[in-house]
């Protein structure tokens, strides 16, 4: 993030009391300003069509609801995403709503937050994907896996092989193995070569690997591979 910079955020709920708790919070950041505000993903996709055309153009990220009314943050996600792939989304979820989690990083969702996180997680998952990184509640992360483990075969039966491949015959070795846990847990490339004592260069080349060999195209979809594959620990 540019230390003297002001990052733009499109509010997407229909709750407006919500909407308007948060945007009273972010406003109160020095980093963050409520651009704009929708309370469907019809809306959204208005505002965002509305602000590509100004000079200012497209907020620096969106907080989106997945449960909303005409056009859900599914949706809405994805036709966004089509029109402008760069755009950087965050989800607010509730309990109970992991089965969409997949399919939305898919699209190119960069995170998700529960809706009844603290400020203080709103602002580290903001600040790590405007970074460039992907942001995922642990609590989500937990649901998740123990969704995975209920549904899976014992891991005697299948996750990896002798020479450690998986599934999919994918083998990646130790450090890769350790890089991957940490991006998994919200960990830059600089912040992990700090940790690991290596150059940022040798991070960055590993990363590159590990979305090769899992053809995975984004950081959020290595979280999903991690966790499909039983490679992280919540």
């Amino acid at each position: 993030m540019e230390a003297d910079k002001r990052y733009t955020v499109l509010l997407v709920d229909d709750h407006a009391l919500f909407r308007n708790g948060l945007k009273l919070l972010l406003n109160s950041h020095p980093k963050f300003s409520v651009s704009g505000e929708a309370g469907t993903g019809t809306e959204m996709l208005a505002l965002l069509e509305a602000a590509a055309r100004t000079p200012a153009g497209l907020p620096d990220i969106v907080l989106l609801d997945i449960s909303m009314p005409e056009m859900n943050g599914i949706d809405a996600a994805g036709e966004a995403l089509a029109r402008y792939p760069d755009l950087r989304i965050i989800t607010l979820s509730m309990y109970g709503e992991e089965d969409y989690y997949f399919k939305m990083v898919s699209q190119g969702v960069k995170g998700f937050l529960l809706k009844n996180s603290d400020i203080t997680e709103v602002y580290t998952a903001l600040e790590t994907v405007l970074d460039g990184g992907s942001y995922f509640s642990q609590e989500l992360l937990f649901n998740l896996v123990s969704n995975l483990r209920s549904s899976s075969p014992a891991p005697d039966e299948t996750e990896t092989d002798e020479k450690g491949a998986h599934e999919d015959g994918t083998v990646l070795s130790e450090r890769e193995k350790e890089i991957l846990l940490l991006i998994c847990k919200g960990l830059t490339n600089y912040e992990i070569a700090d940790m690991l004592f290596i150059s940022k260069r040798t991070v960055d080349k590993h990363r590159a690997n590990i979305l090769e060999k899992t053809n995975c195209k984004n950081t959020a979809n290595l979280v999903v591979y991690a966790i499909k594959n039983g490679l992280v620990e919540i």
